[in-house]
């Protein structure tokens, strides 16, 4: 009987602490890293304490965005850590599948839900602006803060010196491609490719050249496709982010021209498969 009791009264304790996270939210303060795993120490010095993980490519692909101050997370899970704690969240801005992580330092906590970040789309020219002044950074994989998160150096130290490069990607420093326009924009604009493929409306470029695509095009148009976007800044230049460049800007044509090599224009990105872009216009 007292095995029973003992059985029902964890799982008493189990669902109230459940229901109490469930209960439970945060609020960045600053630009807040979200990661994909719960292992921040991994990814942010390693065994030996110095180097930042890196696929490959040279990327940092548990990072999923970077949240802007005062966006709200709801805390599904709470995994404690030596001085802080590693929430599991969901949040309005960033509505993708998987598990997200933040850092408890980034955040106040609440009992109650506060309302969602304000979402003020800046003017045409101030976003064209904020791209220009973006023009030189490096490419880094979920970013969406240039400048970085130096607070990372505080919260992951560094075990002795590091080189410039290190730190640059141990405090996130630049933007990836649909960063560009979400940092620009100040994150009033959806966070990654899969959403920008059908945001605002489509412009109709099905069987076209390159040049006759130039002409219909606008500054803000994006030229998009599940895993890239390029944003047009005029009637001859693009701006876009790649990891061999950084954010850089060509000509536009010649860069319809070399997308073409590889894939098709077409009106509406569910209308068919395969290889293919999207013209979508979202700031008049």
């Amino acid at each position: 009987m007292r095995y029973f009791r003992s059985i029902i009264s964890a799982l008493v304790i189990f669902f109230a602490i459940n229901v109490f996270a469930q209960n439970k939210y945060a609020v960045s303060l600053i630009y807040t890293p979200v990661l994909n795993t719960p292992d921040y120490e991994s990814v942010f010095g390693g065994k030996s304490g110095d180097k930042v993980k890196l696929d490959k490519e040279g990327l940092i692909r548990e990072m999923e965005f970077i949240a802007m101050p005062n966006t709200v997370f709801e805390i599904l899970e709470t995994i404690p850590k030596t001085g802080y704690d590693i929430y599991r969240v969901i949040t309005n801005d960033y509505q993708y599948k998987g598990d997200f992580y933040i850092d408890s330092r980034f955040v106040r906590v609440t009992d109650s839900r506060q309302e969602d970040r304000w979402k003020i789309t800046p003017t045409k020219d101030e976003i064209l602006k904020n791209m220009n002044a973006l023009e030189g950074y490096p490419y880094m994989w979920g970013g969406n803060a240039s400048r970085g998160i130096d607070e990372m150096l505080t919260y992951y130290k560094p075990k002795g010196e590091i080189s410039d490069a290190v730190k640059s990607n141990w405090i996130m420093k630049g933007v990836d491609c649909s960063g560009l326009i979400y940092e620009s924009t100040g994150g009033a604009t959806p966070r990654n490719t899969s959403s920008l493929i059908t945001y605002g409306k489509g412009i109709e470029i099905e069987n076209l050249p390159a040049e006759e695509i130039a002409k219909k095009l606008q500054p803000l148009d994006i030229i998009v496709w599940s895993g890239h976007v390029i944003i047009v800044l005029d009637e001859k230049t693009v701006i876009e982010s790649t990891p061999v460049s950084g954010v850089h800007k060509t000509d536009l044509v010649s860069r319809l021209n070399s997308v073409m090599e590889e894939r098709t224009p077409v009106n509406d990105w569910t209308s068919t498969s395969g290889k293919r872009f999207v013209v979508r216009r979202w700031a008049e």
